[in-house]
Formats: C-alpha cells, structure tokens, sequence
C-alpha cells in the first residue's frame, strides 16, 4: 500500500465516517456503529475500494494502546480499591452468570470448547459508551447512580486486561496461562522503578513544558507495551499498566486530557478495520448465535444485575435503571475478539459472531436507554437531562 493509497483510504474512512455518524447522531445510535458499518461497506467484503485492511489494523492498535493507556492514567490505586469494595461481588456473580450463558450458547450452536469460552468472556462487559456517555452529566458527577456504574464498569475493564493477557497466548495450555502470572508482577516492578526513578523526576523537573510532557506520555505508553510484549505479555497490558503507573502524578489529568483526540483518531481506524474484516459471506452461518447471544444480553443482562444490585442494598428504582443501562455487548468485547483472533486463540467465525452480537446489543440498547431512562439526548422530554 503506498503513499497515495493511504491518503486515498484515510479520505474513504474519515469522510465516509463523517457522513455516517451524522447520520448515527440523527437516530441517536452510537458512533462507533457508524465506523463499524463503514469498515463493512468498503472493505474486502463490501465494495471493496479498500482491499487491503491489514496495514490499517496494524496503525488501528495505536488506538487500542492509548485507549487503555487513558484508562489507567484515570485507575488511582486509592479509586480501584474503593470501587473493588463496592462492586466486587456484584461484578464478580454477574461475570460467572454471563460467561455461562455465553459459554452455552457458543456449545449449542456447535462452537469448539475453546471459541465458547472466549465467547463467554465476551458476554461479561458492558458499554462504557452507553453506560457512561448516555448518563447525565450531574448523575454521573453528584449522585449514586454515576458512583455505582463507574465501580462496575472499572471492575469489567479490569477483569478485560487479565483476560486480554491469557487469550494473546494463543493455546489455553497450562504453561501458556502460567506465564502472564510470573510476567505481569515483573512488568508492575519495572513500571514502578522507572517511574518513580525516571518519569516522575522528569515531569517535576520540566512540567511547564507541555509539549515535551505529551511526547514524554506517547514515549513511556508504547515503550512499556514494547516491554511487555518482550515479557511474553500483550501492547494492550503494557499501555495500561503505563497509564495506572502515572495516574498518581499531577499531570495525569493533563495528559489524559490531551492524549484524547489522537485516541479518537486511532480508534476510527480500528472500528473501520474490525468492519472491514466482517466477513459477510458468513452471515448465514453467525447470525443465528449472534441473534441470540444479542437477546441474552438485552433480555438477562437487565433482571441479572437488577436483582444482584436489590440484593445488595441498592433501591428498586436504582437497581432497573442501572440494569438497562448496562444491558449489552461492549466494545471490551470486540478488542477481545480481535486480540483472540489475531493470536490464533478462536475461529473466524466465532470472532464474526462476537462482533455481530456486540453491533446488535449497540442499537438496541441505545435505544432502549434512549427511550426509558434519563439522558441527555431522551425521547420523552421528562427524561431528558443533561
């Protein structure tokens, strides 16, 4: 793929990406569905103008890097103990009931053992896109409710990193799984030393130049995911265990506050690429599970986290509504896929069936969230909320 093409392409996927999400905006889906739906449209599978997404899905995991390396700059240890307190039985039941429910219908629809496991695994999270950006801001900053998805969202994502850990070792062998337990607490030990060493002298010493601090952050998020790749670990682990080791610093806020808009760029690419790959001739085949594993998603999802959240201590009314709010597939579950597929570790098809789920739970459930619970951008004008 030359120069040209690349710009050629970059025109295709930004401005095709453009158009769409105004349109996503209009029928208030999520955006990341629009760059999805333009990867399926002019991909290999599509009209094919794009034909090679390979070289794209390689730039794409850049936003990958960056997408956890900001998750962990917001990771305060004090933060994830105090959530890990709250949501840690609630989080840790539901995840055992999804991964079941996942795990059974991969086996019914006649899915090896090993692509119903990663298909359970992908039944566990919930959107942080619509658990989070679909609740309004003053719920989210000074009321329970935003305290309360927050803590469960942080424990899903944490749960994400451990497994994205597991499935890049492409066998679930009994070494192969070993082998992150004795990386992980070594690439914690290097992060600490070198930032308690290197970085943290470095941003006291030159924090009032900005533009060095950003490349110092660009710097130590790719070059820890080079470590733990070489740790036998996987880019996503290192860029995260990056961020949560700079979250205490002064300028975590900064960073993450600057890094955003080249995260959203890198994940246009890999929403395109990941719709790019769906294969479109397998429809047939993955439609049916995907139906499925959708409803479970919409339909369960729901009641189970009602009735843990009842149990509890939390309020009727509180428990519904966090339940339909966390009542689908999550983008978690599509980087799962991706990870797992790139390492050998499940089939195409049981990657198109994630991905065909997860595209499923996106539209209806922001619609269902649209239409029953306070949003900013809700239907019922009682409910809308900003």
């Amino acid at each position: 793929m030359g120069a040209e093409s690349i710009v050629f392409s970059f025109f295709l996927i930004f401005t095709g990406a453009a158009a769409l999400s105004t349109a996503a905006l209009f029928l208030r889906v999520p955006l990341l569905v629009a760059y999805i739906i333009v990867g399926v449209a002019l991909g290999p599978f599509g009209l094919g103008w794009i034909t090679d997404a390979s070289l794209l899905a390689d730039i794409a995991e850049i936003g990958i890097l960056f997408l956890l390396f900001l998750l962990g700059l917001d990771m305060q240890p004090s933060k994830l103990m105090h959530g890990l307190r709250k949501t840690f039985l609630v989080t840790l039941i539901s995840s055992l009931v999804f991964v079941f429910l996942g795990m059974t219908t991969g086996l019914l629809f006649d899915f090896s053992w090993r692509d119903s496991i990663v298909i359970g695994f992908a039944m566990i999270f919930s959107s942080t896109i619509i658990g989070i950006k679909l609740l309004p801001t003053t719920v989210l900053h000074q009321r329970h409710m935003g305290e309360l998805m927050v803590a469960i969202l942080l424990m899903q994502d944490f749960i994400a990193i451990f497994l994205l850990a597991f499935l890049d070792q492409g066998a679930m062998e009994l070494a192969a799984m070993v082998r992150p337990l004795l990386a992980f607490p070594l690439l914690l030990l290097i992060a600490w030393g070198m930032t308690r060493m290197i970085l943290v002298p470095l941003i006291a010493r030159f924090d009032h130049f900005k533009e060095y601090l950003f490349l110092l952050a660009i710097g130590w998020c790719l070059g820890l995911a080079e470590v733990a790749e070489l740790l036998g670990l996987t880019l996503e682990v290192g860029a995260f265990v990056a961020g949560v080791s700079l979250a205490t610093s002064p300028v975590s806020l900064y960073l993450s506050d600057r890094l955003k808009p080249l995260r959203d760029f890198f994940l246009i690419l890999f929403f395109f690429a990941l719709g790019a790959r769906f294969n479109l001739a397998l429809a047939p085949e993955f439609i049916g599970p995907a139906l499925v594993l959708a409803a479970l998603a919409l339909g369960l999802k729901p009641i189970v986290f009602q009735a843990l959240l009842l149990r509890f201590s939390e309020r009727r009314a509180l428990a519904w509504d966090a339940g339909l709010r966390l009542g689908q597939i999550s983008e978690f579950s599509l980087l799962i896929a991706f990870v797992a597929l790139q390492a050998g570790s499940i089939s195409e098809l049981a990657a198109m069936t994630i991905q065909g789920a997860a595209i499923l739970a996106f539209l209806f459930s922001s619609f269902i969230v649209v239409m029953f619970c306070p949003t900013p951008i809700a239907v019922n004008p009682k409910l809308r909320k900003d």
